[in-house]
């Protein structure tokens, strides 16, 4: 049969190489061959898509020995949590690359970090090695620290140092966990099956590890007080950059917290769950609030990503916390379609403010008023995208947020204070909406141009989604719901 995920997850590294290989190559020729690499990236996920997922653990399982001394192999696939995400990371850097199209500035280095990128995130979500994992970790993150350094605004270089230290030392504990979970199996193994299936610690030392990977995945999510390298890092890189690091990469910390704590620790997390339900409850409360203080609209979205992140960590939490099956593979079914909505929310979100910054210069609110008259394509989408991200139901987040707030009242009742951070969203994009789009036009931007076609090609994809995902989840929590629904832990 043929290796799907495979060639999917090594196809961007073909083409950076290619691209790497021409050294004298048009602008434009460079950007042809990133979008048509990422196009079939997209497509070979797609076929993955048709493939499926099954009940009783990974599909399209792809194995080749590695280090076979010490119990390491090359082993990638895809269940009911990681497959949405692909097809989330694929779609994104697909519209990322035809957005970016109009980089001028070094597009040779840029397309290739661009395809990098793609290679590290999709195999940290196909990754069934845990090494194999952590390296496709880190190298997301050295990718990442170079396209804000790179690409990004006026303070770039202090605000990629601070995304690469965090998330480097954040991502050590990790490591340590990783290496006791070796230490603990029997026999000695990296194979992540193995680890999920029969959990090799237990009593002090799960808990230990459960410790290790939640800093860990804390940083990456981000969790507050461990966010505060993610305004600026969101505020100095370019459109891309944002939208990569908030539609694919804050989703590693939280697939990991359920791939590896929640599946690999269990009777820890259980144990720790109220004060990671807690943490979550906070997250998505100070974000909100975080949010409502911003005059600059670019770190007003990036704040509301802490807050989507903190309601998929109270789905994780009261998972782990429920004893009936049915209301856990709610919670989960509930938490891993945020994740992928939210990666078409805030994407579309962080374009919208890409391309008004192209125009106007400026991110501060209180600089627009009247857009919708001058520039209504982009200020429609904003609108759409923006009541997406509020919760309004028929669209994305609705459903999975829904059921996130209907098991937290089953199983926590005191959590759903929760609900609270929809209220403040909602205050806060309405605002947003009101300064920039509403009222009279500002006389200085009558002139702005509205979008033009290589922007609403980028857009309308995630635009209609966020439509098809709010009106028919099923087509997404079906998938999800297949390997939730036959979860042991």
């Amino acid at each position: 049969m043929l290796p799907i995920v495979s060639i999917t997850l090594f196809l961007p590294l073909l083409g950076a190489l290619l691209i790497m290989a021409l050294r004298k190559t048009s602008t434009q020729a460079i950007h042809a061959i990133g979008i048509i690499t990422s196009g079939l990236t997209l497509l070979g996920s797609l076929w993955m898509w048709s493939r499926g997922v099954n009940e009783t653990g990974f599909a399209q399982l792809e194995e080749l020995d590695w280090m076979p001394s010490i119990g390491a192999a090359y082993r990638v696939g895809v269940d009911g949590i990681s497959l949405p995400l692909v097809l989330l990371t694929t779609l994104l850097f697909f519209l990322t690359l035809i957005y970016s199209a109009k980089v001028k500035e070094r597009p040779q280095a840029f397309v290739v970090l661009m395809l990098l990128l793609e290679t590290a995130a999709i195999g940290t979500f196909t990754a069934l090695d845990a090494i194999l994992f952590y390296v496709f970790f880190e190298v997301s993150l050295v990718s990442m620290y170079f396209m804000i350094a790179g690409w990004g605004h006026e303070d770039r270089q202090r605000a990629a140092l601070m995304f690469f230290i965090y998330t480097l030392l954040g991502s050590l504990p990790l490591l340590l966990a990783i290496l006791g979970l070796y230490l603990g199996s029997e026999p000695h193994t990296f194979d992540m099956r193995v680890w999920i299936n029969n959990p090799p610690l237990d009593g002090l030392a799960a808990m230990l590890a459960l410790i290790a990977m939640l800093f860990t995945f804390a940083v990456k999510t981000p969790v507050f007080p461990f966010h505060t390298w993610l305004p600026a890092a969101h505020v100095q890189a370019p459109a891309a950059g944002s939208v990569i690091l908030a539609g694919v990469m804050l989703k590693f910390g939280t697939y990991g917290l359920v791939r590896f704590a929640l599946q690999m620790t269990p009777d820890a997390f259980r144990d720790a769950g109220i004060v990671i339900l807690i943490f979550g409850v906070v997250a998505a409360l100070y974000g909100a609030f975080a949010a409502l203080a911003q005059s600059d609209i670019k770190r007003l979205i990036a704040y509301t990503s802490v807050n989507h992140m903190g309601y998929v960590i109270v789905g994780v939490a009261i998972a782990a916390l429920a004893l009936d099956p049915a209301i856990r593979a709610t919670a989960l079914d509930g938490s891993v379609l945020q994740m992928v909505s939210h990666g078409l929310v805030t994407g579309a979100l962080f374009f919208l403010v890409g391309m008004l910054q192209d125009r106007a210069h400026t991110r501060e609110m209180d600089q627009f008023g009247g857009l919708l008259k001058i520039t209504p394509i982009l200020g429609w989408s904003f609108v759409l995208a923006a009541f997406a991200s509020l919760g309004l139901p028929g669209l994305a987040h609705f459903p999975a947020e829904f059921q996130i707030f209907l098991v937290t009242l089953q199983v926590e009742p005191a959590a759903v204070i929760v609900i609270l951070g929809i209220v403040i969203t909602a205050g806060l994009y309405l605002r947003a909406i009101g300064k920039v789009f509403l009222g009279e036009p500002n006389e200085k931007w009558l002139a702005m141009s509205d979008l033009n076609t290589r922007e609403v090609l980028t857009l309308a994809p995630l635009l209609i989604l966020i439509i098809v995902v709010g009106i028919a989840p099923a087509l997404v929590l079906d998938m999800i719901h297949k390997t939730t629904a036959a979860l042991q832990f």
